[in-house]
């Protein structure tokens, strides 16, 4: 059975922090980002998405797309230093 919209970001969250060692402000900071992005639009409307299986995929992806201590938007995108 899927797990309501708000259920399944507080599983993100908490398997953020259980499988990456980061603190609950950080993992509550990266999703409300990955939200914002609408990261997470697509399993508001399709209740499917928001499965245990999927909660452990999102939590990768949304660790894997953290902004790095010290880059810049520019420096993503270009790979160098802004001037």
């Amino acid at each position: 059975m899927p797990m309501t919209y708000e259920a399944y970001l507080d599983e993100v969250t908490t398997l953020m922090t259980e499988m990456f060692e980061i603190s609950d402000e950080d993992a509550i900071s990266e999703v409300m980002r990955a939200q914002a992005a609408d990261f997470f639009t697509l399993h508001d409307d399709h209740p499917e998405m928001r499965t245990q299986e999927r909660a452990v995929q999102d939590a990768r992806t949304i660790f894997g797309q953290r902004k790095k201590p010290g880059s810049t938007t520019a420096q993503k995108r270009t790979g160098k230093p802004r001037k």
